[in-house]
């Protein structure tokens, strides 16, 4: 069955959005769904694979890991197609599986730039003039957050923008805010007691869209601005399917016939109705009681006229396979080198024999020996060419390893606080360049919020009333003393004493 848009104010072509859903969503999952492997590097069993299979050997593991997506054949014995992803590929002759060595240098680095930006909570402060509203909006945006996963919430919007380049939010308001907007009783003017609208919030959900799920619908002459917001995702059921499907074959699946049912779902929203279909089947349609798309897109690190920003994995990935190739030809030396081995000559029978501690070999051949060879030899230019793979990706990422408490021989220049910003003055940057772009996404996040309020008459605010500010904590450690000090310098200043209690956490 096809798409049908005829309960949409505004044109959308169905044509379009076929071609969104079974061209271009094929083209990203290949695409993002490397970026995400990269990062997480996640393990899978070789049983199955029959090209890993075929490779196993002494010196194999019962396992592969997603990186390995970028070691050359010489190396694993297997080579993969651009297309056949980790389990594609065919076995090459004559190519044994070497020592396969796997650092995951990106996802440590990811991790800690969440970390300095969303480690401690944020505050999502009203701008509103009248004292008592600013309370009552502050008091609804930060249960809003916390009932949608509070520093968690915040944490996962990071990590899927640093490895995407972007992420986008969807405010949905719930079937007990529906219920609530449609009664009768509910004054349009006044709206609903505090306490009531309190009740009421939990039911108001921020939802994460992740990239390969996203496929918005641009203005053609402006690509900031989204005229439909549709999305094409998977949808597991609680159901069991007697055969494999398409989209599981699609997506890798392999093992036995039967398997967890899924759909595929795509899901329309314009400003004025949405719509959502599984299997191009329509299953559910409303209005949109909001009168603006409800999305907020923030992109991880802005890329001017692309709706997708720049992604702290992308760059690192060329990095990460010679890191890993370099750690992995290291390993296969080792392993012939690093064990001394012997060499009998002229002394027979000796196959079955080991050399041990209390043993003793004749023979009456004059010109027989044992000759000792092996034993790890020196690298250093392997070594100086590891660290330098190391170093380049410090300078990619802006993350050194201080970040994630690796000192070395660094610990004479932390002496002070201004020194320890100056080792840590890349990453700072980056999260600074970082704080401006999230905190914008948060204060569209919380305007749309109040909007939502405002359009269903629970809690009616104007236009004026939906300006906040997101304070940050700073990620370094602080002197507690140092930071009591400067707040009264401020507070004698004439800064306002609610201002000051606020950036103390307070």
């Amino acid at each position: 069955m096809a798409f049908e848009f005829r309960e949409f104010k505004s044109e959308l072509n169905p044509d379009f959005v076929d071609w969104l859903v079974d061209e271009q969503w094929v083209d990203m999952q290949s695409h993002f769904g490397r970026l995400w492997d990269y990062y997480q590097n996640p393990m899978y069993s070789t049983a199955g694979l029959l090209a890993a299979d075929s490779k196993l050997n002494e010196s194999a593991r019962l396992y592969v890991q997603a990186q390995e997506m970028g070691l050359p054949a010489r190396i694993t014995g297997i080579k993969r197609s651009e297309t056949g992803g980790l389990f594609g590929g065919r076995a090459v002759a004559d190519i044994e599986r070497k020592e396969v060595v796997i650092e995951n240098d990106i996802g440590w680095r990811i991790n800690a730039m969440v970390d300095f930006l969303f480690g401690k909570s944020v505050d999502v402060v009203s701008k509103a003039e009248d004292k008592n509203r600013r309370g009552e909006i502050d008091r609804i945006i930060k249960e809003v957050f916390y009932a949608n996963g509070g520093v968690r919430f915040f944490q996962d919007m990071a990590t899927l923008g640093a490895v995407y380049g972007f992420v986008d939010c969807v405010v949905r308001p719930g079937q007990k805010i529906f219920e609530v907007s449609n009664s009768s009783s509910l004054g349009r003017h006044t709206g609903l007691p505090l306490q009531r609208v309190m009740e009421l919030v939990s039911d108001c959900g921020l939802e994460l869209i992740e990239a390969p799920r996203a496929l918005p619908v641009l203005d053609e002459k402006d690509y900031r601005k989204i005229n439909f917001y549709v999305q094409h995702f998977i949808e597991q059921k609680n159901e069991v399917a007697s055969e494999g499907n398409f989209i599981r074959r699609l997506l890798g699946g392999r093992g036995r016939n039967s398997a967890r049912q899924s759909a595929a779902v795509t899901e329309i929203i314009a400003a004025d109705f949405w719509q959502r279909y599984e299997e191009k089947e329509l299953t559910a349609e409303g209005r949109n009681v909001m009168g603006v798309v409800p999305v907020v897109h923030i992109q991880n690190i802005a890329q001017p006229l692309y709706y997708e920003g720049v992604s702290d994995v992308e760059p690192l990935v060329a990095l990460q396979d010679e890191l890993n190739t370099r750690l992995s030809d290291r390993a296969s030396r080792i392993t012939f080198q690093a064990f001394k081995m012997y060499l009998a000559k002229g002394i027979e029978g000796v196959d079955g024999r080991v050399v041990s501690p209390g043993r003793i070999w004749c023979t009456d051949n004059p010109d027989a020996a044992i000759e000792q060879f092996g034993g790890d030899a020196v690298m250093p230019s392997e070594d100086t060419h590891i660290d330098q793979i190391r170093e380049a990706m410090d300078k990619a990422s802006g993350v050194t390893p201080v970040a994630a408490g690796i000192l070395k021989n660094k610990v004479g220049n932390l002496t002070s606080a201004v020194a320890l910003r100056m080792t840590l003055m890349g990453m700072l940057a980056k999260t600074d360049r970082k704080r401006f772009v999230y905190g914008q996404g948060i204060k569209e996040i919380a305007a749309m919020v109040m909007q939502m309020f405002d359009a269903t008459g629970i809690y009616p605010n104007s236009k004026d009333e939906r300006n906040f500010d997101v304070i940050f904590p700073s990620p370094l450690p602080e002197n507690t003393l140092e930071k009591l000090n400067e707040a009264k310098l401020k507070k004698e200043l004439g800064v306002p004493e609610e201002t000051v209690l606020r950036e103390l956490g307070y």
